[in-house]
């Protein structure tokens, strides 16, 4: 048994860095990161991480918003659905007009 070839594969050395969930779900957070910088609500995510269920999938985990960062949030994605999800340039510059106005009001 000890002095068995193995495969090469240790299960029990398992790590998320060779799975393609791990990855999936990092690049999705950099992507949603990038984007909640371009808007100025990146220090409103302090939870926000690549994760892996334990099944292998990936997920993005989003963490607690306090519900003004929610309300920014809701009016981000109602700006993009009103743009038609154009332009990439077009939705950072009502992300930035979005986020002026919150500043605004506090």
């Amino acid at each position: 048994m000890r002095d068995e070839p193995t495969s090469g594969h240790d299960f029990a050395m398992w790590s998320p860095l060779d799975s393609d969930g791990w990855y999936a779900a990092r690049t999705a957070t950099t992507a949603l990161r990038d984007v909640l910088v371009r808007a100025g609500l990146e220090k409103d995510f302090p939870y926000l991480r690549a994760d892996l269920n334990a099944f292998g999938h990936g997920l993005v985990e989003l963490g607690r918003v306090s519900p003004d960062t929610a309300e920014r949030l809701a009016e981000l994605l109602r700006l993009a659905l009103a743009c038609g999800l154009g332009a990439d340039r077009d939705v950072s510059e009502a992300a930035q007009n979005t986020t002026d106005e919150h500043r605004g009001r506090t």
